[in-house]
């Protein structure tokens, strides 16, 4: 084997991919807490609306490609053809190319349509400044797939940790510039970019948008940051297949062949992919337009449910719907950070399970399955429990110890909204490596079939309930927990049977959770307690320290997991 080929085991995998995501997350929320101060609710309502767009036309164009080429990589190395692995990335790269250059004029067309028909026309900006993003994210998987294959999570690790750095410079930095040259445009002139306006309501709309966009923009250029970084650490890393493994390996497969096992693979996940990211998109839309209409038809109920809380200049411009979208971005800025682990598991997950089912071991195939379902149990659970039962203090904690000029209204209603999603985000976090693993196994039409028809449920239910004045934007929660919590019931049955292995439900799921139970009531108990003695924000950090170590103790009692010493050599 080459000096410069890393293989990692799925535990070095994931931890290697598991502390790139934690200094994403870190400048994650480096990145998304003072934006949502500099865009307030109706900014981020723009920023998460430019964004559901480019999820699935970044789908469409990726269209399963990356996890397609770490699949038949993966597949290669165990049976030693290191003439395909080299072939399969060369092959990738102008597939990639075309793809990319198709979502990016995609895009930018769609970015028109999209504006109108979701009634945002403030997020139009936003839509065509992150149409870059999409062309340099689909080069820089040329990269990740290949290195992935090759079990080698570095490279991924480090490009993420790029682009997330470059979110914080880049994004904030324009944010903020933006922001402040237009308003002192304003006050001194009357105008916005040489334009005058007629009002300050109407002026502080355009800083919003254009402030916005700004941020997309410095996505972009992070974007680009990370696809040379990947670059260069392709370029310095060398050969990583040695002339002897060419030299001893089978004669390659032919280019249609090759082609057609990517196809095979990347379609099924591709339309997955798709369904997912365009019901998400359709889901959104419909949102917005129907908390539009209630606005438009009995905008006292709605208003009486968040009495006070919604600015008074953002309901004069009639951008009701793009703040309440706002604050459900502002949630989900939180929420989101727990399926951070399971990508990492699902990205490090693919090859090895990959490796075992190819390898036809029935015991290593149930191991790695029971592995990665347990170690998503055990950070899914707590986590999901513990952000419902402090919803409130957290989302105080995160955003208001940032700022004393934090709206009262966007962070309480962010904070309603977060209680059911939540819940909802133990399934979605659970989703992700299950469905990872039904490709690995062979079985990539599957996860297409089940999200299918959680989406269809997920949008249906959404337009209902969104459209009741009394619940509003809190429907989109609820849609979100049932549609999730059918693929994730019906993945893991499916992966049971597919696998052929039985898997141990009461040491993966039942023990974990039972620990993540205990955990939130003793987070509650113990928040009580601190927040009335040394404070609610030091009470919050305090109750999910304690909360936590109570958590590892009843997963060591429990043995749900195992604390292994290593032996030195004397």
């Amino acid at each position: 084997m080459s000096k410069n080929r890393i293989e990692h085991s799925f535990a070095k995998g994931v931890l290697i991919i598991t502390i790139g995501m934690f200094f994403v997350k870190v400048f994650g929320a480096l990145f998304k807490i003072p934006l949502v101060h500099i865009l307030g609710g109706e900014g981020n309502g723009y920023f998460l609306a430019a964004y559901n767009l480019y999820n699935p036309i970044y789908a469409l164009a990726s269209a399963g490609l990356p996890i397609a080429i770490s699949r038949m990589i993966a597949e290669a190395v165990k049976e030693k053809r290191f003439r395909d692995v080299k072939k399969i990335h060369k092959l990738s790269i102008p597939i990639f190319f075309v793809m990319a250059i198709f979502g990016f004029v995609l895009m930018i067309f769609c970015a028109f349509v999209s504006a109108k028909i979701s009634k945002m026309p403030g997020a139009l900006y936003s839509m065509l400044m992150l149409a870059p993003t999409l062309l340099f994210s689909c080069l820089i998987s040329i990269y990740k797939g290949y290195y992935q294959g090759l079990k080698n999570m570095i490279p991924t690790a480090i490009t993420e940790v790029i682009e997330a750095a470059g979110k914080v410079v880049f994004g904030i930095g324009f944010a903020y510039f933006v922001l402040k040259y237009l308003s002192n445009e304003y006050e001194k002139f009357g105008t916005i970019f040489g334009k005058y306006c007629e009002n300050e309501v109407f002026a502080r709309g355009l800083i919003i948008q254009y402030s916005a966009s700004a941020a997309v923009f410095g996505i972009c250029t992070a974007a680009l940051a990370g696809l040379i970084g990947i670059f260069f650490i392709h370029k310095f890393n060398g050969e990583v297949i040695t002339a002897e493994e060419i030299k001893n390996s089978p004669k390659e497969k032919n280019t249609k062949e090759i082609i057609n096992n990517i196809l095979k693979i990347s379609v099924p996940v591709g339309l997955g992919a798709i369904i997912l990211n365009l019901a998400g998109y359709v889901d959104s839309v419909l949102i917005s337009m129907r908390l539009s209409d209630i606005m438009d038809i009995c905008p006292e109920t709605l208003l009486r449910v968040y009495p006070r809380l919604i600015p008074s200049d953002t309901i004069a411009r009639g951008t009701t719907h793009a703040f309440l979208t706002g604050c459900f971005a502002i949630m989900s800025y939180i929420v989101m950070m727990v399926p951070t682990i399971s990508q990492g598991l699902a990205i490090s997950a693919l090859p090895s399970v990959t490796t075992a089912w190819v390898g036809g071991i029935s015991r290593e195939i149930k191991k790695s399955i029971e592995t990665v379902l347990k170690t998503t149990a055990i950070v899914a659970f707590p986590s999901g429990i513990g952000l419902a039962v402090l919803s409130q203090p957290i989302v105080n904690l995160v955003y208001n110890s940032f700022s004393n000029s934090c709206e009262t209204g966007k962070i309480f209603i962010a904070s309603k909204i977060m209680i059911i999603a939540a819940i909802a985000i133990i399934f979605v976090t659970i989703c992700t490596p299950v469905c990872s693993m039904l490709q690995a196994v062979g079985r990539a039409d599957l996860p297409v079939k089940i999200l299918s028809l959680g989406v269809l449920a997920k949008v249906i239910l959404n337009y209902i309930l969104v459209g009741i004045p009394e619940i509003n934007i809190q429907g989109a929660s609820i849609g979100t927990l049932v549609c999730y919590f059918f693929i994730c019931v019906v993945s893991i049955l499916c992966l049971q049977k597919e696998a052929k292995v039985k898997i141990n439900f009461f040491n993966t799921i039942i023990k974990p959770l039972f620990c993540a139970v205990c955990c939130g009531i003793f987070a509650y108990l113990f928040y009580e307690f601190f927040s009335r003695t040394i404070g609610p924000k030091v009470g919050t950090i305090g109750a999910i320290g304690f909360a936590g170590i109570i958590y590892l103790i009843l997963i060591l009692m429990t043995k749900t997991a195992k604390i292994r010493l290593i032996r030195l050599p004397s």
